[in-house]
């Protein structure tokens, strides 16, 4: 696989921001990142993987092997959220539980899109 640098491109248009800005929020150079969206620098898989961790978009769309940008799947951090991590753990391990609090949020979800 290769990395596409207009996928870069289209994800951080997507976003508006800043070449700039992209390279702040994922902690890089500026050159740095300006090479990756110009091609002359290709990010090493680690590297893909967190610019679409930071950037909340699917690997397989940087590489251009799918045209579906946003991502599949959430990273829930216990350090950073442990309520959600502790919620999304007990939906794993009771499926009542989850069977029930699934009903409550498409209820939720229905009444807050008829607003």
């Amino acid at each position: 696989m290769k990395f596409r640098p207009d996928r870069l491109i289209q994800l951080r248009t997507s976003m508006n921001i800043s070449k700039a800005e992209a390279a702040r929020q994922l902690n890089i150079s500026a050159m740095t990142y300006g090479r990756y969206e110009k091609g002359e620098r290709e990010p090493s898989y680690p590297s893909v993987s967190y610019i679409a961790q930071i950037f909340h978009c699917n690997i397989d769309f940087l590489y251009g092997t799918s045209d579906v940008m946003n991502c599949d799947y959430i990273v829930i951090s216990r350090s950073e959220s442990p309520e959600l991590y502790s919620l999304v753990e007990t939906l794993q391990q009771n499926h009542d539980i989850k069977d029930r609090i699934l009903a409550y949020a498409r209820e939720l979800n229905r009444k807050e899109k008829r607003g």
